[in-house]
């Protein structure tokens, strides 16, 4: 009986995960796009042109502890200091599409 029942419990698992819906991935054109209208005047090429030193290649990424998407995404959606907030003029989609691009391109070096 033990069996029959560890084999059940496999199964209806197995046909879970297979049915399952994965998340969406973000999509990079299109945060690539959302970066270049949106970002790119500050931050071109991965670097700030208001505070020279918090740009968003990795290193730095990694220092302000930035580098990650929730941060990101947080970063982008309230603003801080110089940075305006994107809450109102990008959605949801957008500034997770932009965190995503920005990630992306810091593991690349820009």
């Amino acid at each position: 009986m033990k069996k029959v029942v560890a084999i059940l419990v496999l199964s209806i698992s197995l046909i879970a995960v297979w049915f399952s819906h994965p998340a969406e991935a973000a999509d990079l054109a299109g945060g690539a796009k959302v970066f270049s209208a949106n970002c790119a005047a500050c931050h071109v090429g991965g670097g700030n042109l208001v505070n020279a030193t918090k740009t968003l290649k990795k290193a730095d990424l990694e220092k302000y502890e930035m580098a990650s998407l929730e941060a990101i995404k947080t970063q982008v959606t309230n603003g801080k200091n110089a940075m305006p907030a994107f809450s109102g003029r990008l959605t949801a989609d957008q500034i997770e599409d932009v965190a995503a691009y920005v990630l992306d391109q810091a593991g690349k070096g820009w």
